[in-house]
């Protein structure tokens, strides 16, 4: 007997009934990029690597690297962090 595949999941399911992004309920990372000058990094699992022109997060399933010039970790708690300087790269590894 064959299994049709689900439409959603609960977390999707649950997002859309109480009309909340997905995103958080999954506790997913999320990441929100201001210009080119301000990246805020929500969900976050830990910084790995630190330094003014690369910064390693751990995004949980993912790696996120930072590149840039002068890049300062300005704010960080266990559930944000916020990076400034001139970012010129994000990649996700």
């Amino acid at each position: 007997m064959e299994r049709k595949p689900r439409r959603h999941g609960f977390l999707e399911r649950t997002a859309e009934v109480f009309d909340l992004p997905a995103d958080a309920v999954a506790g997913l990372t999320r990441l929100e990029l201001v210009g080119d000058g301000e990246l805020r990094i929500e969900n976050h699992k830990g910084i790995l690597a630190y330094g003014t022109e690369e910064i390693h997060v751990s995004g949980g399933v993912y790696l996120i690297k930072v590149a840039g010039r002068g890049l300062e970790l300005r704010a960080m708690t266990g559930f944000e962090l916020l990076i400034t300087g001139k970012i010129s790269q994000i990649t996700l590894a």
